[in-house]
């Protein structure tokens, strides 16, 4: 098999190709000026990517973990505190709760879309906490730490459902901030408010990463923080260059979390064409539906929610020999990722969090089934077509070896 046979899982190098002026452009006016950190392009990148989302701030950061951290902070989350998200997501989201100070407590994902279930955030606090006399604080009970706040994290491009998550946050007191990072420009239909909203756009703060990979992805790493509260902005931009107000007058003790500005000019080249790559991501979702409905089989599809519009971060489906199917694929030339294969609760960096196997079981369920197909804009539909006739000859194979062995 030739390397052109081959069809990655995300193909990097092409829209680098494709973008190579504008990119070395960015690159030489950078050079021309000295403006390494912050400054001019910073600044637009951040008016542009506030707009994309629709809200009045956004401060360029270091990385995605940086942007959540910060939010958390600058909302007043910090030592004692206790943060609900969930399980099934990457570390770099209970990092950014920890690193701020705070604990993070795990609820259990929706079945269909993989996301925070409101029902099962509601559960929680219902039967695990209490109202603090005085103060109507929420407290976890056998914690003992006030309940401040819920990070739903919109997972492979599809937001949660917000106008529950905010209904039930409302109720109880808690801040919510989201996490973003795998979600620029999905929307969502809130039907509280009767329009649709952009990610990044119903919390009290939003935590956006552009890592390589993203949809709309840096050429290292980068991230930012949205909000439409200006206090709130003021104290993410303070935090993530030192605490300074001004140069060397320090507010309090911040961090070294700048956004380069090399970073911001290749992100402001590509957020012109990231409209253009989600529709293909869309295409691409669309045709690997009509593609697996053809054959059949044991395929799980991911669901779309009925208020939400993806942005296919990843095209990740179901199967119960998840192993041997990635090892089939990766023979014949085909990439495949999974995200993620053991959910935060039971990994040993957090056994001191004291959950077992069985406390959340829909996401240990999917963290044994999830396999993420190939999935970027350049995508074509022939190595679509490919990727599933693939997956449909190892189905039928496998039935074949199964019912051989039940006749034996």
């Amino acid at each position: 098999m030739t390397e052109r046979d081959r069809i990655p899982f995300l193909d990097l190098v092409t829209p680098h190709r494709e973008l190579r002026a504008e990119l070395a452009d960015v690159f030489d006016a950078a050079l021309n000026n000295a403006g390494f950190i912050g400054g001019p392009v910073v600044e637009a990148f951040e008016r542009e990517f506030a707009a994309f989302c629709g809200v009045s701030h956004c401060i360029g950061v270091g990385s995605g973990t940086d942007a959540l951290r910060f939010a958390l902070m600058a909302a007043g989350v910090g030592d004692g505190d206790v943060v609900v998200t969930v399980p099934n997501t990457f570390i770099a989201t209970t990092e950014a709760i920890s690193q701020a100070g705070a604990r993070p407590v795990f609820v259990d994902v929706d079945e269909q879309t993989c996301n925070l279930d409101p029902r099962k955030l509601r559960e929680y606090l219902e039967r695990n906490c209490e109202r603090q006399a005085g103060t109507g604080a929420v407290i976890d009970k056998a914690l003992n730490r006030r309940v401040a706040a819920v990070v739903p994290v919109h997972l492979y491009g599809q937001m949660a459902d917000m106008d529950a998550i905010l209904e039930v946050a409302e109720e109880f007191g808690l801040l919510v901030i989201e996490d973003a990072c795998q979600a620029h420009g999905a929307e969502y239909f809130s039907k509280a408010q009767g329009r649709w909203r952009q990610a990044g756009s119903m919390g009290e703060a939003a935590a956006f990463s552009f890592y390589p990979g993203k949809n709309l992805g840096a050429c290292g790493e980068a991230g930012a923080a949205t909000t439409n509260n200006a206090e709130l902005s003021r104290k993410i931009a303070m935090l993530r260059d030192h605490g300074q107000t001004q140069k060397y007058y320090h507010e309090v003790e911040g961090y070294n979390g700048r956004l380069d500005s090399i970073q911001a000019g290749v992100l402001r080249a590509k957020l012109k064409h990231l409209a253009a790559w989600t529709e293909k991501r869309r295409a691409a979702a669309a045709r690997y539906r009509e593609l697996f409905c053809a054959i059949g089989g044991e395929i799980r599809l991911p669901q779309e929610a009925p208020s939400g519009r993806p942005v296919y971060h990843l095209f990740v489906v179901r199967v119960e020999r998840r192993n041997e199917l990635i090892r089939y694929l990766g023979e014949r030339g085909i990439g495949t990722g999974i995200h993620y294969p053991i959910p935060l609760h039971l990994q040993a960096a957090y056994r001191g969090l004291g959950y077992q196997q069985g406390d959340f079981p829909v996401s240990e369920r999917l963290a044994s089934e999830i396999i993420s197909l190939p999935m970027f804009p350049q995508l074509e539909a022939e190595q679509q077509s490919r990727v599933v006739n693939e997956i449909a000859a190892f189905c039928l194979t496998e039935a074949h070896a199964y019912a051989s062995a039940a006749a034996r």
